[in-house]
């Protein structure tokens, strides 16, 4: 068993370093073609398209549910090693998304057409186009819901080097398109709706061939398989209630934005989103390859190490974020001047407390997993998705008294808050964790690295003038002392000693390395 999970963590180290080279290209990508679409569409035109996605975004509610729910019954089956049940739960994975793509069809041709052209606050003359874009997204959307179980397949054999891949090819088809509307003499903001919806195509496509060929389950059959469908339909029942609130306390408030405020502040909403989606990013490609490791050590009854990993997970995944966001807020409104030029109102602020909310929910991300491996999500999800929901009529209340956009973050930072801690109260009757050993080995270690991190670099704020020497002295600053903090109070002593271990194993390695082409290069002479 210990040698399993020694390959297990090697394994693990490996998807992280593929996942963090996928991601350094996609967030370079991203984050320039976010501020040419910014300055190509124009404020307005780019918060339509924000707020007129955000639309198709509340449908996630109910296929981000089965996301979670196809991904756990793969990764489980493949850590029973049942090739035929794995084929049974993929075909039927299929079946479930196709009934959910006519579902969502028809909800987006009906409510969402109608909320688009009743409810929701167009600039004069941009209907017509925001129409184009509730279509296009719309289709986007029901191409990515049936990529779900391949995509699920890949993550589940932790084939991370094509994921990357894709993801890679992804960016920068969506990059091409920025440049492509010079090519059109029509408007662009539906030619960027248009071009995006083909870019979906195009990914649904190669995710197909790639699992085809390379996974025996990804053959679909038609498969009526009543308890499965059950078991399946059941979790993502369940789950539904958690992941439904976040995405109407995400969408949600960006509609009431919109209905409050108009499509500017949308436009700022957006930006913070997109920070926040590469800030994730960073983390997300830890956790990717973190997390079928959670869910087959379930399946396979070793608790123990289940449990090391989910507190290894989320400290890590904590002091991730760390590195980033505390050089990030204290220079928000530079970085946002450097990279758009021009600055929504209310931008600075929105990706501010955005980073701050995406801090806190980090923590509990590896521990959903393993309550996701346990599949008992009735209790749980109702409790979580109830506190979650809460954000939403808090935030209308707010709008509805006169209180500024900034007051929806604020709703959520509390509730998010305070959502950490009961998630840890309740985990241990599902996978064995108790709360007082999640505080020590997590909680403990957090507090003891973010105080001493944020002292340096807040003077560093306060006495250095404002210019791009103190943003680079401050980050360089910031990384270094957080991540000598880290190393010093944050983690293990076995985690300090694993470490050491891997970097003079590489020094090792370099070392002999070049010995070899020294004496190589001696005997060609």
């Amino acid at each position: 068993m210990a040698n399993d999970n020694a390959a297990n963590n090697k394994r693990i180290a490996k998807n992280t370093l593929i996942l963090y080279v996928r991601m350094i290209f996609i967030m370079a990508i991203n984050l320039y073609t976010s501020r040419l679409i910014l300055q190509t569409l124009g404020i307005e035109d780019y918060g339509v398209y924000s707020a007129v996605g955000g639309i198709v975004s509340m449908f996630t509610l109910i296929s981000g549910a089965l996301t979670n729910s196809v991904m756990r019954f793969i990764t489980f089956e493949l850590g029973k090693e049942d090739e035929e049940r794995l084929n049974r739960v993929f075909s039927t994975s299929i079946n479930v998304m196709l009934i959910l793509c006519g579902l969502l069809l028809v909800l987006g041709e009906t409510i969402g057409v109608w909320f688009l052209n009743t409810q929701m606050s167009i600039p004069e003359g941009r209907m017509v186009a925001a129409n184009w874009v509730l279509q296009c997204s719309l289709f986007v959307f029901i191409l990515n819901v049936l990529s779900i179980p391949y995509n699920a397949s890949i993550i589940a054999h932790e084939r991370m080097g094509i994921f990357a891949y894709i993801s890679v090819v992804e960016a920068v088809l969506k990059l091409f398109i920025v440049y492509a509307l010079y090519l059109f003499n029509y408007d662009w903001l539906i030619v960027y709706a248009v071009l995006t919806l083909v870019v979906a195509g195009l990914i649904r496509l190669f995710y197909g061939i790639y699992c085809k060929r390379n996974f025996k389950e990804c053959s679909y059959h038609y498969i009526h398989d009543k308890d499965l469908l059950k078991g399946m339909t059941s979790f993502a029942g369940w789950n539904f209630f958690g992941y439904g609130a976040s995405i109407i306390s995400g969408q949600g408030i960006n509609l009431l934005m919109n209905i409050f405020f108009g499509v500017v502040v949308n436009a700022a909403r957006g930006i913070a989103m997109q920070v926040r989606g590469a800030v994730v990013l960073f983390v997300n490609n830890f956790t990717v390859a973190l997390n079928p490791q959670i869910t087959k050590s379930y399946a396979a009854g070793d608790l123990a190490y289940m449990h090391s990993l989910i507190y290894r997970g989320a400290k890590l995944s904590y002091f991730l974020m760390l590195l980033i966001v505390i050089p990030l807020c204290l220079e928000t409104d530079l970085v946002l001047k450097l990279w758009l030029g021009v600055v929504p109102e209310h931008a600075v602020s929105f990706v501010q407390l955005t980073l701050v909310i995406a801090t806190i929910n980090v923590v509990n991300d590896t521990m959903i997993r393993g309550l996701h491996a346990n599949g008992n999500l009735r209790k749980c999800m109702v409790v979580f998705g109830l506190l979650e929901f809460s954000i939403f009529p808090f935030s209308y209340v707010a709008f509805k008294l006169g209180s500024t956009p900034e007051t929806a973050y604020y709703i959520s930072t509390s509730v998010y808050f305070i959502l950490m801690f009961v998630r840890v109260l309740m985990i241990k009757t599902y996978i064995g964790m108790t709360a007082h050993d999640y505080f020590n080995q997590v909680f403990l270690k957090l507090l003891m690295v973010t105080l001493p991190a944020l002292i340096i670099p807040l003077i560093l704020f306060i006495l250095v003038p404002d210019s791009i020497l103190r943003l680079i002295i401050i980050s360089l600053v910031s990384f270094v002392g957080t991540s000598f903090f880290v190393f010093i109070l944050g983690i293990t002593q076995s985690e300090r000693a694993m470490i050491i271990s891997v970097v003079i194993n590489k020094v090792h390695s370099f070392k002999n390395r070049k010995r070899h082409d020294v004496s190589n290069k001696i005997e060609e002479l």
